[in-house]
């Protein structure tokens, strides 16, 4: 690995009677990094789904044609995320993370100039690449600041950056497009016919850029490197039973060793790899396919699938705070109840939304399944951390990150686009997304019965 990524401990060293409140400073500054840093991805990442009803009209696509360009960023986002999150063990968070954002940024910039079916294929899979980079330094950053019990809500806290991040997009690209329409001296519509690219794809870009300084700013290193104590005699100093896997227990082992030994041998993370894999096919199922589905089939203005696609979003931060703090008070840390109970109501929501043809009942039926769809997702983001040592974590999360995407997510997106255009009918997405239910569910039960045998 480059010496520019490897993490370096400072050698200034907190005296005993401050490392307490600096402590507190230092991880509440890493969450905000990490959760507005993530943010940033996403930014850069949803545009594309909303992009896609102009990408269609403009190149005359076909829906097998829109899912193999979403699909593809998705596949090559799982393939990366699990090898990016496998190095990001060994790197510093807080320039793994600004620099990926940064290059996704540039690959924003070169979609906008796009105009042919294939140059939009290879840049989705660059941005996919590129967009790796961003969650295994999430993780191993709240892995270190942040003890075992404190992780549900805080955890949750991080997870709302999906939401934000993916909800403010709509916003972003309307309220650009009247600034800049209004700038040229164009009608909305006019601009949104010849110079859509612009605030579908540079603004963004330019948001992320912004966002990857605060990044470099913000985001600490492990405790240990930044002058502190290891996270486990931080839960000692704050009264906290120990629960970590010290340092001194790692081994010197590659980031392949590691995968192999605490990973791939763990059934553990199997069991939370393949939950997660239903749980992106029932997302990127609905979300990919929302604003299509919403403006061709329910009859959806633009303007009014833009309202929906924010609130299947924006409806899940609150129900994400929600079930990270039953998980970690009510459940006592046992993180599967929750995911279960909904995704049962989320098979319910998914019969309504493709059932319903009332708008506002279907805008309901999409807000309620994007409200609950990233409770399984993020606890099992949850799960990951407490199923391997803190070494570990990057590579577990790589491991889900590739089942995920590279399975779920591109069979939720181009599985379905091939299964509704052969069928001729969305009663095929209906199906695939509903038996996803049912195997998410089967998953979640054989995690929890797993986590209490080991905790017992």
């Amino acid at each position: 690995m480059f010496d520019f990524f490897k993490p370096k401990e400072k050698a200034i060293k907190i005296p005993k009677e401050q490392i307490l409140p600096t402590y507190f400073k230092m991880r509440t500054w890493s969450l905000s990094g990490v959760v507005i840093g993530y943010m940033g991805y996403y930014l850069v990442r949803n545009n594309i789904t909303l992009s896609t009803p102009f990408i269609q009209s403009q190149l005359e696509l076909t829906k097998s044609e829109i899912g193999t360009i979403t699909g593809s960023m998705l596949i090559a986002y799982g393939i990366s995320k699990g090898a990016m999150s496998v190095i990001s063990d060994k790197a510093d968070p807080k320039k793994y993370m600004a620099l990926g954002l940064i290059l996704c940024a540039l690959i924003n910039v070169l979609l906008g100039f796009s105009n042919s079916f294939y140059a939009y294929v290879g840049f989705v899979i660059a941005l996919g690449v590129f967009q790796g980079m961003g969650v295994g330094p999430s993780f191993i950053t709240l892995a270190n600041w942040y003890p075992k019990k404190e992780r549900g809500i805080y955890t949750a806290v991080w997870n709302i950056s999906h939401n934000l991040g993916g909800g403010i997009v709509a916003p972003i690209i309307s309220v650009s497009g009247f600034i800049l329409a209004a700038f040229l001296g164009v009608s909305v519509a006019e601009f949104n016919e010849k110079y859509w690219n612009i605030n579908h794809f540079y603004v963004p870009a330019l948001c992320a850029v912004l966002i990857s300084l605060y990044v470099l700013y913000a985001l600490k290193g492990s405790p240990k490197n930044e002058g502190l104590v290891d996270i486990s005699e931080l839960n000692l100093m704050r009264g906290i039973k120990d629960e970590e896997v010290k340092a001194a227990q790692s081994p010197n082992l590659s980031s392949f060793q590691i995968f192999y030994r605490y990973v791939l041998k763990n059934k553990n993370a199997w069991y939370v790899a393949f939950m997660d894999t239903f749980v992106y096919m029932v997302r990127f199922g609905l979300i990919s396919w929302l604003p299509i589905y919403l403006t061709s089939t329910k009859g959806f203005s633009k303007e009014e699938m833009g309202v929906a696609f924010l609130f299947f979003e924006w409806a899940a931060i609150p129900s994400t705070l929600l079930a990270g703090y039953i998980s970690d008070k009510l459940f006592k840390g046992y993180r599967m109840p929750p995911a279960i109970g909904a995704m049962v109501i989320i098979f319910f929501m998914i019969i309504g939304y493709f059932t319903s043809n009332n708008l506002y009942l279907v805008i309901f039926f999409a807000a309620m399944a994007g409200c609950l769809v990233y409770i399984p997702q993020f606890l099992a983001s949850v799960q990951t951390m407490e199923v391997v040592p803190a070494f570990a974590v990057g590579s577990c999360v790589g491991l889900r990150g590739f089942m995920s995407y590279v399975v779920g997510a591109s069979l939720g997106t181009k599985a379905i686009g091939l299964a509704v255009d052969y069928f001729d009918s969305w009663n095929a997405g209906l199906f695939i997304l509903l038996s996803a239910c049912v195997l998410c569910i089967i998953c979640s039960t054989l995690c929890h019965f797993s986590a209490k045998k080991k905790y017992q």
